[in-house]
């Protein structure tokens, strides 16, 4: 947030940063979290989603938060990238 602030920007969504979140550990569920709190969008997380993302509950995330998925290398830097 005070990056933002010195930036100038009306939003912590305008600086320059991606977030790809892998499911590796429990520790990404608080990072998620966090992220969330803050009003971050664009996530992408994966390679397999948590299993407490029912279709439900990712359907709202994507609405709300513009979440992703994470699908190979190439696609997801040409994806995120463009983000």
């Amino acid at each position: 947030m005070a990056l933002k602030d010195a930036l100038g920007l009306k939003s912590v969504n305008d600086l320059p940063i991606v977030y790809n979140i892998a499911w590796y550990e429990q520790k990404a569920v608080i990072v998620l979290l966090a992220l969330l709190s803050l009003g971050i969008r664009n996530i992408h997380t994966g390679p397999t989603l948590p299993a407490y993302f029912t279709p439900d509950i990712l359907k709202v995330l994507r609405e709300k938060f513009n979440i992703g998925t994470i699908s190979t290398v190439d696609d997801d830097i040409a994806n995120l990238i463009d983000t």
